[in-house]
């Protein structure tokens, strides 16, 4: 059934479109079809009639399936064709004695790619393979357009991107890592909910995007005439709700950042953002540490070892810690001190000798320095405590150490994971790092936010002791189901515009 590959697509596209007609001529119009009364997948009746031998049948059950027709090999007066559904394949038999005259003229005037609904009893061919002898069948939707050889026709990775919808048709593995996806976070919502947490949903729009480090997209509120951003994090609104009383409140959401693209980033992502009213950066790590093992036992059945790239890497608990500081001291062999990174001079020196360029500010410095320096020995799943304050504006102090806050991100496969901290509820303290904030914003860091003054305010009104966790889902689903590239687990990743 492999389209003439001698033909242009408008030649292809006409032949399609002639067989479109000579369906309507037999009264069979394929888009006049309302709904199909499917009772099967095709990997239910694998399961089901998996010990049938070759040659056994199960004549005396009849199922309905519908899916797509992916190929088609005529034999006198007999097709065998493959149908493909989200569950995976099966071979279906056909006989013209069995269709009749008009019903195998249909099947003549089927294309690569037809939608289509059978009905038949499910037999194990005598070369092994589970099939359905079709007794009656139904066009349901005509494909007007050739699709792509599996192998080598979409290998344009923009175009795979671009159009996704062809990539899931010619390539199931990308549709089974949406599925995953899907199962993965609905996990995700179960394990939570265990913990008595309340899933809220807070606005998108907003008149001062903070909460993280990061340029926010902005748009015109026709209604209000004003300019609006859209979101950088869900962190400020949902530790509102902890104010008010909800105590346990978390989010998965669509957060935007008007920043690059690469394997790891795309502007548009999926965040999930929690916070624990009397819970504690250690009591976070640990509900982060059982999270992660969870998704990696489901993931593997029980286990808790996955492989991503060349790599086998171990979730047994509990995870690698290692402190900020320490960690930029190993790996540069002592020669970064934690003197010389909480001074600013002393960390626009580092950014020289690591041949980096000049950043604006120290808390910019020290990011650069540490994603040279430690994050490609980041392998295992290792959490990283105890942040400096002056990358971390809405973390508490650590007791003892005002230069240092109870703060970790979890790393692993050399990409951060999560981010949590024991949550700043001194409004005090709050509002003067806001105001840090505005001063380093005046020397030209574009991606630290505008203060959001009415948090301060919210924090006024008293917000109880509070940890706070924000956990990539796109980095987190790259990992989960061995992807290397984060466009690979979105659905529609960004893309330039064609044409």
């Amino acid at each position: 059934m492999q389209e003439d590959l001698g033909k242009t697509e408008a030649q292809l596209v006409a032949a399609r479109r002639d067989n479109l007609a000579a369906l309507r001529s037999r009264g069979n119009d394929p888009f006049a079809r309302t709904r199909y009364a499917v009772d099967a997948t095709t990997a239910e009746l694998a399961a089901r009639y998996a010990f049938l031998v070759p040659g056994q049948d199960a004549a005396a059950e009849g199922w309905n399936l519908a899916g797509r027709l992916l190929s088609k090999r005529r034999m006198g007066k007999t097709i065998f064709a493959d149908l493909a559904d989200r569950t995976g394949r099966i071979q279906l038999y056909v006989r013209k004695d069995e269709t009749g005259e008009d019903g195998f003229a249909d099947w003549n005037d089927l294309d690569r790619g037809d939608l289509i609904g059978v009905r038949g009893y499910v037999f194990r061919s005598k070369m092994g393979e589970i099939t359905l002898h079709v007794i009656s069948f139904e066009v349901l939707g005509k494909a007007l357009m050739p699709l792509p050889d599996k192998w080598h026709g979409l290998v344009d990775v923009e175009k795979r991107y671009r159009q996704r919808y062809v990539d899931m048709i010619v390539n199931p593995d990308v549709r089974d890592t949406m599925i995953a996806r899907s199962r993965l976070i609905a996990e995700m919502r179960r394990f939570i909910d265990g913990y008595g947490f309340y899933e809220v949903e807070t606005p998108t729009l907003l008149h001062v995007a903070g909460g993280a480090a990061a340029r926010p997209f902005e748009t015109h509120c026709n209604a209000l005439d004003q300019i609006m951003q859209l979101r950088i994090a869900t962190e400020l609104n949902l530790k509102r709700l902890i104010v008010g009383g909800l105590e346990r409140v978390y989010e998965i959401g669509r957060i935007f950042r008007n920043e690059g693209i690469d394997t790891t980033h795309n502007p548009e992502f999926t965040m999930l953002e929690l916070y624990a009213a009397y819970w504690d950066v250690r009591d976070m790590l640990e509900f982060n540490e059982a999270l992660i093992a969870n998704l990696v036992s489901v993931v593997t059945g029980g286990g808790s070892e996955l492989t991503y790239g060349d790599a086998g890497i171990s979730f047994a608990r509990p995870f690698a810690r290692i402190a900020y500081l320490e960690g930029m001291s190993r790996f540069s062999d002592g020669k970064f001190t934690r003197e010389r990174l909480l001074d600013s001079n002393g960390a626009a020196g580092i950014l020289r000798e690591l041949g980096l360029p000049e950043s604006p500010t120290h808390g910019h410095a020290l990011d650069k320095i540490f994603e040279r320096v430690v994050e490609p020995h980041l392998i295992a799943p290792t959490f990283v405590t105890d942040y400096p304050v002056i990358i971390s504006p809405l973390a508490k102090r650590k007791a003892g150490d005002s230069d240092i806050v109870d703060r970790y991100e979890l790393f692993c496969a050399r990409m951060e994971i999560s981010n949590a901290f024991t949550e700043l509820n001194d409004p005090d303290d709050q509002r003067a790092r806001f105001e840090a904030q505005v001063a380093e914003r005046a020397k030209g860091d574009e991606e630290i936010p505008e203060p959001d003054w009415d948090f301060v305010r919210a924090l006024e009104y008293g917000m109880p002791p509070t940890a706070g966790i924000g956990i990539g889902v796109d980095r987190l689903i790259m990992l989960l189901t061995g992807h290397q590239s984060v466009r690979d687990v979105l659905v529609f990743p960004l893309q330039r515009q064609h044409g």
